[in-house]
């Protein structure tokens, strides 16, 4: 009797123990740094690095536990039922996150944006709804399974609970983030899952007894599906049709660069934007919703352009090849939230987030060889990291992001001497952010340095898609007096967003420098800045329209070429 009960301790422990190793490694997205800039993720890295060394300790006291207990070598080395200690430590994150973004509607709890009521804890609902999405068809199956079962067992009722409680509280949360891709996501997955569940034989049945009834639905379905289609396009049209855009300008990008981009993806999106709108002939919705994005808003083909076309195919097989086997042995929770997180992938940017790549790559272990490889992936990950020094690399960039806020604190309060040396000692760590870079060139060149500011401000160009970058390089050369390399720049980034004014009010006063004097190019961008509709009227159009009568009044009687 003593025996068993021991047994059953030691069973419960070694189970608990690894429940708790992956739910520390997913625990990522409840890491928020409200203290670093707005949408760095360098904390999540961080929680990363010593959350993998608590799993790691977590699995080595159960491997020493079991192998006290004389289990088999199989037993003490393979992750036995890793796909369901994932399930469920989503659905334990998901029942998290609900509250936490309830909260926030509710105004019990600040949110991750000021734009946003609701974000839970990411810093855009968009990522937040996503996450959510992907939890869903986990709580859906486990239910289903349970309501399948019939058991009395008291463990079996809570998880029955649990599975239904987390699914209501997400579908209270998720209409609200107002995320389209989100809401299509967990519409899919939750179909495909709810579609593994059911009974062949009654299908066929009703089919055969109900055909022409079911026909009838299936249509009235499919329209609504298309009404449901056109009201999703039509709650945000604009941003549906930038987005078809964005895909448009990276799918030429990626014929230009087949074989993927070293620069990365701001580079080469800039350059085939530019091209684009520099060749002439576009539309005039594709001028009014043209941006600077940061992302491709597809996963698919931002890979495709940054690694390549052939990198991007071996990448699906990969995910086809874990989506079969994890259909084939039946672990439909986890092939349900990856298929969710495939789907959002389509029309967002999950993996820029830490908990998105992290999450990710488990489910793929969980879908096939997590029971094997599992205890091997969360140890060697744990090596990896202390071997390379990726936690002290993590740490010091999470520092620099700290005093980064304080630097930017001296830039906007125009203390641009004492700005420039903070960025300075801040450049080694942060030189691959381009708004951080941004930020440096143009403190520099408030402060006179424009060699030096040109010199960040170029590196900018790899890590931004922002046009501003390159109205400040132009000034730069206006101010010394390279009047030819400054109206090269301007013309950039009016190729690169034409629906802006500022970059012609630029134009306009070049070409009325005394050393560079041009009637015609000036009366030109006068009357494009005077007559240009803007996308929001400010007092900041109304001055530079104003300056530019000025300018125009003021033009001596000759008009004089140079």
């Amino acid at each position: 009797m003593m025996i068993g009960w021991t047994h059953k301790i030691r069973k419960a422990t070694v189970v608990s123990l690894q429940f708790m190793a992956v739910c520390s490694l997913l625990s990522m997205a409840c890491a928020v740094t409200p203290e670093l800039p707005a949408g760095e993720t360098i904390g999540q890295w961080v929680w990363f690095g010593k959350a993998v060394l608590f799993s790691t300790g977590c699995i080595a006291v159960s491997c020493l536990i079991q192998f006290l207990g004389k289990a088999s070598w199989t037993d003490v080395l393979c992750f036995r039922y890793f796909f369901i200690h994932m399930a469920w430590s989503l659905v334990l994150l998901g029942i998290i996150e609900s509250v936490w973004g309830l909260r926030q509607l509710y105004g019990f709890s600040a949110s991750g944006h000021l734009r946003y009521a609701l974000t839970g804890s990411f810093f855009n609902p968009g990522p937040y709804g996503g996450y959510l999405a992907m939890i869903l068809p986990v709580c859906l199956h486990l239910y289903l399974r349970a309501c399948e079962r019939k058991s009395t067992d008291t463990f079996h009722k809570i998880g029955k609970v649990m599975a239904g409680l987390a699914g209501i509280l997400i579908l209270c949360v998720l209409p609200a983030t107002m995320s389209r891709s989100a809401w299509v996501a967990a519409a899919i997955s939750c179909a495909w899952v709810a579609y593994m569940h059911r009974d062949r034989r009654k299908w066929g049945i009703l089919w055969r007894r109900y055909r022409k009834r079911y026909l009838t639905w299936g249509v009235a379905g499919f329209f609504v599906l298309i009404l449901g289609g056109a009201g999703i396009f039509f709650l945000k049209p604009d941003s549906a049709m930038g987005r078809l855009f964005m895909w448009k300008i990276t799918c030429k990008a990626i014929v230009d660069h087949p074989w993927g981009c070293r620069e990365g993806f701001a580079y080469a999106y800039s350059e085939a934007q530019e091209n684009y709108f520099g060749s002439g002939g576009y539309a005039t919705w594709e001028e009014r919703v043209a941006g600077s994005p940061e992302y491709a808003f597809n996963e698919y083909l931002e890979l495709a352009l940054t690694a390549g076309i052939m990198l991007c195919v071996m990448l699906l097989v990969t995910i086809g090849g874990c989506l079969w086997l994890g259909m084939k042995w039946g672990r439909y929770e986890i092939c349900g939230a990856l298929i969710s997180l495939l789907v959002f992938s389509f029309s967002s940017y999950p993996m820029t987030s830490p908990v998105f790549v992290v999450t990710g790559i488990c489910l793929l272990f969980a879908c096939g060889t997590g029971d094997v490889a599992g205890k091997f992936l969360i140890c060697g990950t744990c090596a990896l990291i202390w071997m390379v020094g990726l936690d002290d690399k993590w740490q010091r960039e999470e520092n620099a992001c700290r005093d980064w806020v304080n630097a930017r604190m001296l830039y906007h309060l125009g203390s641009y001497t004492a700005a420039n040396e903070a960025y300075y000692k801040l450049y080694p760590l942060l030189g691959k952010k381009g708004e951080f870079l941004f930020e440096y060139g143009h403190s520099l060149h408030k402060s006179g340095r424009y060699d030096q500011s040109n010199l960040f401000l170029n590196r900018a160009l790899l890590y931004s898609t922002d046009p501003m970058i390159l109205n400040i390089i132009g000034k730069n050369y206006q101010e010394m007096q390279y009047y030819e390399k400054a109206e090269t720049y301007y013309l950039a980034s009016v190729h690169r967003l034409p629906g802006r004014i500022y970059p012609y009010y630029l134009l306009a006063k070049l070409y009325a420098e005394p050393e560079y004097r041009n009637w015609e190019k000036f009366e030109k961008m006068q009357r494009i800045v005077l007559t240009k509709e803007p996308k929001v009227y400010s007092t900041a159009i109304r001055e530079m329209r104003s300056e530019m009568v000025n300018i125009g009044n003021n033009w001596d009687d000759t008009k004089s070429d140079k």
